[in-house]
């Protein structure tokens, strides 16, 4: 995995990647001095996992969406657009927690926490099932991180039941969506679990 992110890129899509990357380091500073410390906490989280899709060897494609996707969904939560625009939130979370699921799921399946779904009898019902569940888990973690910082933070992040249950909703869907998609976001229909010493080797 180190090598993979210490390594130059290569071609435009990942050099394009990489620039999404340092646009969001940038962003730090811009965040923290116009906005606040809170703001550029924010910025240095979504940075950080920037990184991911990178680490993990996922398509350029995919880490272009996805540092494009959770840098609209920070910058919106920085300039307020959630409160001045009250329907935009849902496909930040459709979008959003769909590939924040399906980052989680490779990881685990990497660290060999979950069963690779190529391994087993139904993998595309496999990966989308989990996914799907992945994604209602942070689904329900952002909720509470929004009820704790409405709570102690910044009384004007809006909470309610019905803001609540329909992210949940929405961020299920883009879940279920990338679960299906699991082949395309891993750029391999082969086992995501990485080869472990003792395996065979691949035949020539």
């Amino acid at each position: 995995m180190i090598h993979t992110l210490l390594r130059r890129p290569s071609g435009l899509a990942e050099a394009t990647a990489d620039a999404l990357r340092a646009l969001a380091l940038v962003g730090i500073v811009v965040a923290g001095v116009g906005w606040g410390p809170l703001s550029g906490i924010s910025l240095a989280l979504v940075a950080g996992g920037m990184l991911l899709p990178r680490l993990l060897g996922l398509r350029p494609s995919v880490d272009i969406a996805f540092g494009v996707v959770v840098l609209v969904a920070v910058w919106s939560s920085v300039l307020g657009i959630y409160l001045t625009t009250r329907w935009w939130d849902l496909p930040v979370h459709f979008l959003t927690n769909g590939l924040c699921a399906a980052l989680l799921y490779i990881v685990l399946v990497q660290f060999r926490v979950l069963a690779d779904a190529d391994t087993l009898p139904r993998p595309m019902l496999s990966a989308a099932v989990v996914t799907t569940t992945l994604g209602l888990a942070l689904g329900v973690l952002w909720e509470v991180f929004e009820w704790f910082g409405h709570t102690y933070l910044d009384p004007e992040i809006f909470v309610g039941y019905n803001d609540s249950i329909g992210d949940l909703v929405w961020g299920g869907a883009g879940a279920l969506l990338a679960g299906c998609g699991m082949s395309y976001l891993t750029d391999s229909p082969t086992s995501l679990a990485e080869p472990t010493a003792d395996a065979d080797p691949a035949p020539l």
